[in-house]
Order: structure tokens, then C-alpha cells, then sequence
């Protein structure tokens, strides 16, 4: 059995202190002890809601390791994650972005140690994007709690954005994990036990985010790798457009469903597995 708790890595950006703490409850709750986050907030964010954000965390009992702003480039993530990493003690590492929480099978000192037992050194997630019931992407009340204001939970980033929804959840501390953390050259999860990621991602605020994330990008003010970022971010922003400004929940491609973090979804395993192992690239069409 684990005796130390896997370290969370997290690179965080300007998000709302409650969703900070809601996530720091989540992943305490899950066993960790030990958090190494960053901040990094782009020029628009104000230096008020900067301060807000570090006082929060600190309040949590977090000490941040450390703060950046300037330009969101896509490569800006994987620096600043790999250099927390590169600080974290040898042994397991909780990779989990600020809107992303983690729902187990199993404790996390079993789910580790059956990788190690089996000989992976990564566990995959798969993600599970969250939304409102009416689809609109609205802001929720810390006292009623994400799973009451985003109860739906579908293959939103798979489905309709053509992403990767694949996720490296946990990794020994000398496995390299690419950008979004969503591969890990050389290694492969255990496709029988994916971690289901709760993605609440789709709040109000996300929409302004996304239009900005393709302005930046496409005018090389941010720096990207391939356009599939800013690719991403069109097809939610093209969605919601031809949908009146709401997320279609309706749609079965999505298949949207109640769910919960107390309670793995219904056959999560089987669908995780199917998903998990055939994805691809997506190959752009005419229907695009």
C-alpha cells in the first residue's frame, strides 16, 4: 500500500475563489496532503482579482509556489507544470487542472498501487464535461454546490469540439506528459480502470475566455503549436451561436445524463474503455 499521498500539480488561472476552494475540498478529500500550484493570469486579468485569488488560496492553507502573467502561449502550461513537478518529492504525481475533479473507483493509494502492480506508470482519466441542465452557461452558488447548478454530465469535448478527452491523471514523478496533460509518450494507461474527470469548465465568464483564446491565437499574440486550441474554442463558440447561446443537451451525441461526484456514473467503465481506446485525431470534413 501507498504511504505518501501523490503531490497535485496544478497550473491555475484567473477562476473564481470558490471554485478554488470547492476543488481544494475535492482532491482533500480524496487523500491529498500535499498541493504545488502555480498562478498564472494573462494582462487582462485585474490586479484586484489577482490579490483576491492569492488571498483565497492562502486561506485554504495553500502557499502557491509561484505567480506569472503576461501572454497565455500554449506551451506556458507545460512550463510552469514541469517545473512544479520538477520541485515535487520522487513518487506519484495528481496532475488536475482548477475546473477538473477527479472521481475514483477506488482510493488513491489502491488505484496506485494496482498500477504498480500491473506495471503502468500512468492511470488515465477520461473527461466528463458538466453543464447546466438548461444548457446555459451559467454561474452557481458555493451553497448549493456544482453538482446542483451543472447536474448533466456528457462527451461535450469529445463529441463536439473534436478534443482529446483523454487525461494522464496520476504519473510517477520520471514519466514525461505532454501538453493538457493528455498523453505520456511511451506509456499507456490501463484502459479497464479510467478515471472519470468532471470538466466544469462551461460556467458563465467561458464564452468570453474562448473568444479571446481565438483572437490571441489568431493573431499570433499567443503562441500555438497547431490551431487546435483555437479550433476547439470555434466549434463551442459556432455551437452556442447556432443554438440561441445555450449548450444543446439534447443532442444524443453528447449523451448528456444526470450524474453526480459522490457516485461513478452507470456503466462508466465500459463507456470510458470504448472511448478511451478509439479515439483519434480528428480529420477535418464538409461538415465541419
Amino acid at each position: 500500500m501507498l504511504s505518501t499521498p501523490p503531490a497535485l500539480i496544478a497550473v491555475i488561472g484567473p477562476i473564481e475563489p470558490p471554485l478554488l476552494a470547492a476543488w481544494a475540498r475535492h482532491y482533500r478529500w480524496l487523500g491529498i496532503e500535499r498541493f504545488l500550484i502555480a498562478f498564472h493570469f494573462p494582462d487582462h486579468v485585474p490586479d484586484a482579482q489577482r490579490h483576491e485569488l492569492q488571498a483565497a488560496v492562502r486561506e485554504l492553507g495553500i502557499i502557491p509556489t509561484g505567480t506569472s502573467t503576461g501572454p497565455w502561449h500554449e506551451h506556458t502550461n507545460t512550463q510552469l507544470r514541469d517545473a512544479l513537478r520538477h520541485r515535487a518529492a520522487p513518487g506519484w504525481h495528481l496532475l488536475a487542472d482548477a475546473d477538473e475533479f477527479q472521481q475514483y473507483p477506488a482510493p488513491l493509494n489502491e488505484v496506485i498501487a494496482q498500477a504498480e502492480k500491473s506495471g503502468h506508470h500512468v492511470v488515465g482519466g477520461l473527461m466528463l464535461d458538466r453543464v447546466a441542465a438548461s444548457g446555459r452557461l451559467t454561474g452557481w452558488r458555493p451553497e448549493g454546490g456544482l453538482d446542483l447548478a451543472y447536474p448533466l454530465g456528457g462527451h461535450l469535448t469529445h463529441r463536439l469540439l473534436h478534443g482529446d478527452p483523454r487525461k494522464i491523471v496520476l504519473a510517477r514523478h520520471d514519466v514525461t506528459v505532454s501538453s493538457g496533460n493528455h498523453r505520456a509518450p511511451g506509456h499507456r494507461s490501463d484502459a479497464d480502470r479510467i478515471c472519470a474527470v468532471h470538466h466544469f469548465k462551461w460556467r458563465s465568464g467561458v464564452l468570453d475566455d474562448l473568444r479571446r483564446r481565438v483572437q490571441h491565437f489568431t493573431s499570433g499574440t499567443w503562441q500555438e503549436h497547431t490551431p487546435a486550441v483555437r479550433d476547439e474554442a470555434g466549434r463551442l463558440l459556432a455551437h452556442v451561436g447556432r443554438h440561441g447561446g445555450v449548450i444543446n443537451t439534447s443532442d444524443p451525441r453528447f449523451a448528456f445524463r444526470q450524474v453526480s461526484l459522490d457516485q461513478m456514473p452507470f456503466s462508466w467503465p465500459s463507456e470510458a474503455r470504448s472511448i478511451f481506446t478509439t479515439w483519434r485525431p480528428h480529420t477535418h470534413s464538409g461538415q465541419d
